[in-house]
């Protein structure tokens, strides 16, 4: 069994930032990661380009230097790949952390699948949780959501030239998506269940996308919301007593992530009412003494790529509380 001070769950921003942090205090963390490094990051759209200037998204004081005002999606994975590369930080990628278990002497164990199916197993003294929302979308729960033509990700357009899209959803991520299906020539509709806009919009983006839906080239549906999605078409229900079908080719279910809760609760952390893992914002610790949150996993309602912002410094308040506990 393989001795450790601390385990880092999750290889994204705010948990490679915990391991630098660690590392600064001269403990060498350990990050296991179930896919590829900064993984939520290589799945955003390919075009996309963050809301955050890229000093916001720097970590470790490395600097990160961008050839426009705000990064693109590229320029994120370049940066925080040479970041972990050159700060030799221990990363077990594409190893699965199956579960975590509280020793009686205070500490954990970690078992883990490795990529060819090796079973692993971990002690440490105090375990970081950074796994983000991104692998966890919020399922609608309506007839028709598991057919092949729906999805809760949205990578790049080419694929819907010419085709009927439903987006469901508001959100930047939304709106965004629209707008370059429609550059493609996709007709798209887009279903939101509120009277107007969402307010965080980006300020931007919003008076483009208005103009588009004013010219028609774009529809939108407000106080709307999908009832079923069948084969070749979707049930919406409007502001009439009458649900409605429209043509539709492809739906992007565009409505959020949550936490993976039951891996939560394998572990003892206590869920709020509203989903959310309990824990100290001060600390970042949860109720079980040794297991901290850090990142997108500690951000209740904001769970989107801004949070890095804030995110990457919960790795000092962990180290802060860590080291001063009598663990």
């Amino acid at each position: 069994m393989q001795q450790e001070q601390i385990i880092i769950i999750g290889a994204g921003p705010c948990g490679l930032a915990a391991a630098l942090e660690f590392r600064n205090r001269g403990i060498d963390a350990l990050i296991i990661e179930k896919e590829n490094l900064v993984h939520s990051i290589s799945q955003y759209p390919t075009y996309l380009s963050f809301f955050s200037s890229p000093e916001l998204l720097e970590i470790g004081d490395v600097p990160f230097t961008t050839a426009q005002e705000k990064p693109s999606r590229l320029e994120a994975l370049n940066y925080y790949r040479t970041v972990a590369l050159r700060s030799e930080i221990r990363i077990n990628a594409y190893e699965k952390v199956e579960a975590v278990i509280k020793e009686e002497s205070g500490g954990f164990l970690v078992h883990t699948t490795a990529r060819y199916g090796e079973k692993r197993s971990y002690s440490s003294k105090a375990v970081v949780i950074a796994t983000g929302y991104f692998d966890h979308p919020n399922r609608i729960g309506i007839p028709g959501e598991d057919l092949p033509k729906v999805s809760h990700f949205f990578r790049e357009a080419h694929p819907y030239t010419g085709m009927q899209v439903a987006i469901i959803g508001g959100s930047n991520s939304a709106i965004d998506a629209a707008l370059e299906l429609e550059r493609v020539g996709a007709k798209v509709t887009v279903i939101y269940r509120k009277r107007d806009y969402s307010p965080h919009i980006k300020p931007w983006v919003r008076p483009v996308f208005e103009s588009l839906v004013r010219k028609e080239r774009i529809r939108m549906l407000f106080n709307s919301r999908t009832v079923a999605i069948k084969p070749g078409n979707i049930v919406i229900q409007g502001e009439e007593s009458v649900p409605y079908e429209l043509e539709n080719d492809f739906v992007l279910a565009l409505t959020g992530f949550h936490p993976d809760r039951d891996f939560l609760l394998s572990m003892g952390v206590a869920i709020e009412p509203e989903g959310y893992p309990l824990f100290d914002s001060e600390t970042m610790e949860t109720n079980v003494p040794g297991i901290y949150l850090a990142g997108v996993v500690a951000s209740r309602h904001e769970a989107n790529e801004i949070f890095i912002e804030t995110g990457r410094f919960h790795g000092v308040r962990i180290a802060d509380h860590w080291q001063a506990a009598p663990f």
